[in-house]
């Protein structure tokens, strides 16, 4: 039987079509549990055959180990460099932030080294809402667009989790100069408040990715590791959302992953996968989604438990997990 493909979505007025999942490979840095070269090799494999074909990495995750290990990976898929899209980041280091333009320049060489390509299809500056960002769009941005000329990296993207870092970029840029945003953590059963951004992007022309689905932890049943910034009030509804979920012989993180995938606006929905088991099961989520549509009743319910604590969000400034 024929492996089904992922759906394709257009990112922005890049030209690029990114599967609706994204492989995201801070996981890859060990930063949960150790995971070893054979097992990231296995687990990019695994995703690329089941038609993933967006992987995003960062310098950052596990002090540089993640792009290291996803080198291999795509190394070993043994396919033409244009079969899959690739991107990674500047500005956000093991040492610190430093979005200088001749810090990021550095940046994008080391990565390029350790990932094993020519180039980048989207290089990012990471987390900006922890530097100046004055500095992103006299410095950085004008850096990232020399990169870009010399053929270096495709596209330019800026991260972070504030949702107003990415209009006041975009309105003091030129027009088409950021191609991405990556934003995380806003686009979930317990908080949509990137819906709100949507309009305002597409009249960019601005492709948009969405990461942490899960709310980093907090929409699983295991929970989220204790460092989680999110209020006792809000890990408590979805300690909750959880159990009901178990007990109605559902999976409130499978739930979590077709609601952040049912939005076509958003071009990719980035999930951190370690294992061939994650990439199969996150892979099902979206096919039963595209087969079946989203389980309303469930979410309904889910939703109402999440009702009072829905769009609360934590300050920026501690620590991701």
């Amino acid at each position: 039987m024929a492996v089904p493909n992922l759906e394709l979505r257009p990112l922005g007025n890049t030209g690029l079509k990114l599967s609706s999942i994204g492989f995201g490979a801070s996981p890859f840095g060990s930063v949960y549990r150790p995971v070893s070269e054979s097992e990231a090799v296995a687990s990019v494999r695994e995703g690329f055959r089941l038609g993933i074909n967006f992987f995003d990495t960062s310098p950052y995750y596990g002090a540089t180990l993640s792009e290291k290990m996803l080198g291999k990976g795509l190394k070993a898929l043994g396919v033409p460099r244009n079969e899959y899209i690739v991107s990674t980041k500047c500005g956000r280091y093991r040492e610190g932030f430093d979005f200088s333009a001749e810090r990021v320049t550095t940046s994008l060489h080391e990565s390029l080294e350790r990932l094993q390509l020519d180039y980048v299809d989207i290089f990012q500056c990471h987390d900006i809402e922890f530097g100046s960002l004055d500095q992103i769009v006299n410095e950085t941005i004008p850096a990232l667009r020399k990169l870009k000329e010399a053929g270096k990296i495709r596209f330019i993207g800026i991260t972070g989790l504030p949702l107003d870092i990415f209009t006041y970029v975009l309105d003091r840029v030129p027009p088409g100069t950021v191609d991405v945003i990556l934003s995380y953590c806003h686009y979930s059963i317990n908080d949509s408040t990137l819906e709100d951004l949507l309009p305002y992007l597409k009249t960019k022309g601005v492709g948009i990715i969405s990461a942490a689905p899960l709310a980093m932890g907090l929409l699983t049943e295991l929970g989220p590791l204790e460092r989680h910034p999110a209020s006792p009030e809000l890990k408590s509804a979805c300690q909750a959302a959880a159990a009901y979920c178990k007990e109605k012989g559902k999976n409130i993180s499978k739930l979590a992953l077709q609601f952040s995938l049912s939005n076509k606006d958003i071009s990719s929905v980035l999930v951190g996968m370690n294992s061939v088991k994650q990439v199969e099961e996150n892979v099902a989520a979206a096919t039963e989604l595209a087969l079946f549509g989203q389980d309303w009743e469930t979410l309904a319910e889910v939703e109402a438990i999440l009702k009072p604590v829905k769009n609360q969000t934590w300050p920026s400034g501690i620590r991701r997990c």
